[in-house]
């Protein structure tokens, strides 16, 4: 899952970059407001956690322009300041959800990882779909009740495709969701991390359509 951070405090920023990290996700980082309009505006995100009190341009603007412009990647917003008032104009602006400072980072991990679940139209921690089993609270993916050994890169693509299940996904959105947008990976990448996943899933477990894309297979 590809997420942005929208946080002028570099040390938040650092901690929640590196928490994202460790939970699986793809992680782009911005402190700026401005910068962050534009970027959540014309990239594909999972996720967006958008701190309030930002320069350049408030946090709320930001997400108020977003949402005009119908962008409908999940916000998490955070700020300093908690005020009920202030919560309720986060969501009124088109808040997915709220955390004020100061928090945990389990928590907004919890809270991250349920509006990805949620935006896919799946609300358990715990997907099934076929012969497979995504387990995101553990990071881990089962096949017919047993634990596939797979490297970061290899269950990011596997979590991604559950996630998306029923979808034909390009070869675009995949890369981007792997190196994110300023990476220069092309196809052949993507192909050699399908080849590994096929080695030790199964053949069918990813289907290539032709002139479309990928989608997910390995059903019973």
């Amino acid at each position: 899952m590809r997420a942005l951070i929208v946080e002028d405090d570099p040390k938040i920023r650092r901690d929640v970059s590196h928490a994202l990290k460790d939970a699986g996700f793809l992680v782009e980082t911005i402190d700026d407001g401005a910068a962050a309009w534009f970027r959540g505006g014309t990239e594909s995100y999972d996720l967006i956690i958008l701190d309030l009190g930002l320069p350049g341009m408030g946090g709320l603007d930001v997400l108020g322009r977003w949402r005009d412009e119908g962008v409908e990647t999940p916000v998490l917003v955070l700020t300093a300041k908690g005020s009920w008032l202030e919560r309720v104009e986060g969501i009124n602006a088109g808040a997915d959800d709220y955390l004020p400072k100061p928090f945990r980072i389990e928590e907004l991990i919890a809270r991250a990882r349920a509006l990805v679940r949620r935006s896919a139209g799946r609300g358990a921690s715990r997907q099934v779909v076929g012969r497979l089993e995504l387990q995101m609270d553990r990071m881990k993916i089962l096949m017919d009740g047993t634990e596939v050994s797979l490297t970061p890169l290899e269950y990011r693509l596997m979590a991604y495709m559950i996630v998306q299940a029923g979808r034909t996904l390009s070869a675009t959105q995949l890369l981007e969701h792997l190196y994110g947008t300023g990476n220069s990976r092309e196809a052949n990448a993507l192909e050699a991390i399908m080849a590994r996943i096929r080695r030790k899933m199964g053949q069918d477990i990813i289907r290539t359509r032709k002139g479309f894309g990928y989608e997910l297979g390995g059903e019973p």
